[in-house]
């Protein structure tokens, strides 16, 4: 007889909880996770694979445990004046969460979110063995400085979540916000700057907050604006002293020297590699103006993606779009959907597949 999961010795916090996941299917447009459809430019996948055929000839020797060159690209990158004492990095950004919570959470600690928010959240969070606690967002999905800091003075968090832009609705947080809950936190404080180099270009990020706040993080990763997911390489810059105290956490090696030598090459063309952003910001706007003009209700989103409303049955409009070969998200939000801004003919393909719905 086949071993259930309940069958083994679970741990009894995990018991009953689902892994994450989104739908793999291979359809036409895949519009379902928040990819950068864009592929690498030629030029920068040629450097890529120079840096990985100089790696293969040392792959039998361990890799360089602090990963230095890398750290020193992203700090280059980030500007602000940072160094690479301040920075860390991961295989994925949830790798770096995983890290913060591993190091700052753990058994008999909590960490809180303002729901609806990234669902790797607590996910990540019960799996160090810590509690979850859900607050709450405006009814447009922002955040109001004095009542998001009333929640935290309330729950009195060890971490908490900011994630900026949001995710799954792409709402902005305002740098206000995170100076008030950093004031009302006794914990760590985490901005999850995932989308980031897509929000306007006149926005500060929140690296301009670090200065003087020992607790603040701000995590990025390349999966987004550089088309580097399949890499899983995230990173975050904080005081040298919180990069000190995810050395206590970390595998040893935790970082390929292939996945140090790609993401090395490909931030020496930072440029080349954002160089798509604009174009994808240009489909994200062009979706949500088509989504309002067919009578749906798009959340202003400073993202790589579009949440919108005002869909009557969800299930039945991703089930009418997959029909299509199209794919794109159900994030259960009640009468919501999510898609990817994807090239020019990915997001026509959607658009028209959608409008078709409608008919």
């Amino acid at each position: 007889m086949a071993v259930r999961l309940d069958d083994l010795p679970l741990r009894d916090d995990l018991r009953g909880l689902t892994p994450y996941g989104a739908p793999q299917a291979t359809v036409p447009v895949a519009l379902n996770v928040n990819e950068n459809t864009h592929p690498v430019p030629e030029a920068v996948a040629d450097d890529i694979l120079d840096g990985l055929a100089h790696a293969l000839r040392e792959i039998n020797r361990y890799p360089d445990r602090e990963f230095t060159v890398l750290r020193e690209g992203f700090a280059e990158y980030l500007g602000h004046g940072l160094t690479r004492e301040q920075i860390w990095a991961a295989n994925g950004s949830n790798e770096v969460l995983q890290h913060l919570l591993q190091a700052f959470a753990g058994p008999g600690r909590t960490a809180f979110g303002f729901a609806p928010t990234y669902s790797m959240y607590p996910l990540l969070t019960r799996a160090t063995g810590a509690s979850y606690v859900a607050g709450t967002r405006e009814a447009d999905f922002t955040l109001d400085a004095s009542d998001a800091a009333q929640q935290i003075d309330s729950a009195d968090p060890d971490v908490v979540f900011l994630c900026a832009p949001n995710n799954p609705t792409g709402t902005p947080l305002r740098l206000d916000v995170i100076e008030a809950v950093y004031e009302a936190s006794r914990g760590m404080v985490i901005v999850d700057e995932a989308y980031q180099e897509f929000a306007p270009r006149d926005e500060r990020s929140a690296l301009t907050l670090l200065p003087g706040r020992e607790r603040l993080v701000v995590s990025r990763t390349m999966s987004k604006a550089f088309a580097f997911a399949g890499a899983r390489v995230g990173y975050l810059a904080a005081d040298p002293a919180v990069i000190d105290a995810l050395r206590l956490v970390r595998l040893p090696y935790h970082m390929s020297a292939l996945t140090q030598a790609a993401a090395s090459a490909a931030l020496r063309h930072a440029p080349a590699m954002l160089s798509m952003v604009d174009d994808i910001v240009s489909q994200r706007d062009r979706i949500s103006a088509t989504l309002s003009a067919l009578g749906y209700e798009p959340h202003v989103s400073w993202t790589n993606f579009v949440c919108f409303g005002g869909v009557d049955d969800p299930a039945a409009t991703w089930q009418g779009l997959y029909d299509r070969g199209i794919l794109i998200r159900d994030v259960g939000l009640p009468h919501s959907l999510r898609v990817t801004a994807g090239t020019e003919s990915e997001s026509t393909a959607f658009l028209d597949a959608l409008a078709s719905l409608r008919a």
